[in-house]
């Protein structure tokens, strides 16, 4: 294939122009075939804003054509597909079981679907369409299902996200590309195969999971939903069986291989764990707040005011500061044109985190601005220490809104006094709210790095520091507080389980999830022929 870079464009009518200079480049009188590689916006002068791509063409002769063109931006590439591995001879007595139905549990199972092994897929939420029903009902005032809700429910906590596709993982085997792939082939867009920046968004999200879903079913994959599992049996340091729950009836399966990819917010499990002595240490991770500001806002500071700014999607930004007391405070889960939501998973508990629909196209946009949380903070003398350290500020924030989101101007919070007023920006949630105290709600090593680090982002996007702008708590669900442990074979201590994705702490994020899902099934695919 030929790759041509550095392909910049206008904002308006770019494809147009990007097939104009298809055939300059390459010295050609009609436009090729050709497939986008990838697309980014050059914003750094407002009045200069432009789409830069990057193309292939597969051509015949296209050694010669290169001599030909002589350009340093048109070069070979070989196109990566994906290849799944060969099946290993050992046969598997059990189906094997995935525990969990988020990005890495169904990326796991569609791959172990694909190549025969008929996974059996246990998750204690319910499908996505039904688990839609749970969350919005929840939102509008009824009561919480700790078993259904943003955090459980097949698709993970990702499904009420901003759906974000990109990741920092470096990828050499084609699977980010196989995971856009069967994302598109299910709902998605087909931009987030080139995008820089794909996003897919929470309504169109449902039915790709579903898609993937119904896939892996007609593959021979059997999903158990609104099915918890309880416990393990484990003999000789083998897992043997499976303990299930389902509407109140035990049930006991024979297993020797369970995917654990059961996601961040999965306490109890991790508790069970634990006591079944599984390998886990307390890890470094992160909590803050949710500040609001007005899209419009964003998109002028981003973009400018030029007509081109009005044709872009809703600007995203990126925002890092080291405090001066060595602490990091930093954006996370940006959502342009999104919303706060009530992300809670226990009773007495309150969590956020932030959403975007497709078309970003709402008043505000928000962003988790987080602290780095070290394990001296909260005691790391038990690997479950930061579990307890979320519990606490989740129950503070709960108590000061009474289940409500709690809500506070920034001038406020950096005083420590409770909001009595909204200001020119007025939240856009998800889930009822209440006015109230985020900042004496959490430690103040918190408090103090956030402030510090709204006003140091002040300097790259003026108005950040408004002090109207909207803080609302807890972002607490960051990331997994615990690792569970697992060698070169990606098993843990405990033969047969394999700790998987963002809650046994190998990923942070759909894509990166997804791909960690993918090497489990690979290795279980190298080592065992389908049962």
């Amino acid at each position: 294939m030929i790759e041509i870079r550095g392909l910049k464009t206008p904002v308006v009518n770019s494809i147009e122009v990007l097939e104009r200079k298809i055939t300059k480049k390459l010295r050609l009188k009609q436009v090729p075939e050709y497939v986008i590689l990838k697309r980014s916006i050059d914003a750094r002068k407002k009045s200069e804003i432009c789409y830069i791509y990057q193309v292939g063409v597969q051509m015949q002769n296209e050694s010669s054509i290169l001599k030909r063109v002589n350009d340093k931006d048109v070069m070979l590439t070989k196109v990566v597909k994906y290849q799944f591995p060969n099946n290993g001879e050992k046969v598997l007595p059990h189906h094997p079981m995935v525990v969990g139905s988020g990005p890495a549990g169904l990326f796991c199972a569609l791959l172990l679907a694909k190549a025969g092994y008929q996974p059996i897929i246990v998750e204690r939420g319910l499908p996505v369409e039904e688990r839609l029903a749970c969350v919005e009902a929840f939102w509008n005032g009824e009561r919480l299902n700790p078993e259904c809700n943003v955090q459980f429910g097949e698709g993970g906590a990702g499904t009420f996200s901003d759906g974000k596709l990109n990741t920092q993982v470096k990828d050499k085997f084609g699977r980010i590309r196989f995971v856009l792939e069967e994302f598109v082939k299910h709902g998605a867009p087909e931009d987030i195969l080139y995008d820089n920046k794909p996003h897919v968004g929470t309504d169109l999200l449902i039915n790709v999971v579903k898609g993937i879903r119904e896939e892996i079913e007609n593959l021979g994959g059997v999903f158990l939903f609104d099915t918890k599992v309880a416990d393990i049996i484990v003999e000789n340091n083998q897992i043997t069986k499976v303990k299930l729950i389902h509407s109140g009836h035990e049930r006991i399966v024979d297993t020797n291989l369970v995917v654990l990819a059961i996601g961040h917010s999965a306490r109890d499990t991790f508790e069970m764990l634990y006591d079944k002595q599984l390998s886990m240490e307390a890890k470094d991770f992160a909590m803050g707040v949710r500040v609001e500001h007005k899209a419009s806002m964003i998109q002028e500071v981003m973009y400018g005011n030029g007509k081109e700014a009005q044709a872009l999607p809703a600007a995203p930004y990126k925002v890092t500061h080291q405090t001066s007391k060595g602490r990091g405070v930093y954006s996370f889960c940006m959502c342009p044109g999104g919303y706060v939501v009530n992300a809670s998973s226990e009773e007495g508990h309150t969590a956020i985190n932030g959403m975007s629909y497709s078309g970003r196209d709402g008043k505000n946009s928000n962003s988790a601005i987080v602290v780095t949380v070290r394990r001296e903070d909260y005691g790391n003398e038990h690997p479950l220490s930061g579990i307890a350290f979320q519990r606490k500020l989740e129950h503070n924030i709960y108590e000061d809104g009474k289940g409500k989101i709690v809500v506070q101007r920034f001038e406020d919070f950096e005083a420590g006094i409770p909001s009595t007023a909204i200001g020119s920006i007025e939240p856009q949630m998800k889930g009822e709210y209440t006015l109230g105290n985020v900042a004496k709600c959490l430690p103040s090593f918190m408090t103090e790095a956030i402030a510090e680090g709204i006003h140091a982002f002040e300097r790259q996007i003026p108005g950040f520091s408004n002090p109207d702008t909207i803080i609302s708590g807890v972002e607490s669900r960051t990331s997994s507080p615990i690792r569970i442990q697992r060698d070169e074979t990606f098993q843990s201590n405990v033969r047969g389980v394999y700790p998987c994705g963002e809650g046994a702490g190998y990923a942070g994020g759909i894509m990166s999830a997804a791909m960690d899902g993918m090497k489990i099934a690979e290795a279980i695919i190298q080592k065992f022929a389908p049962f």
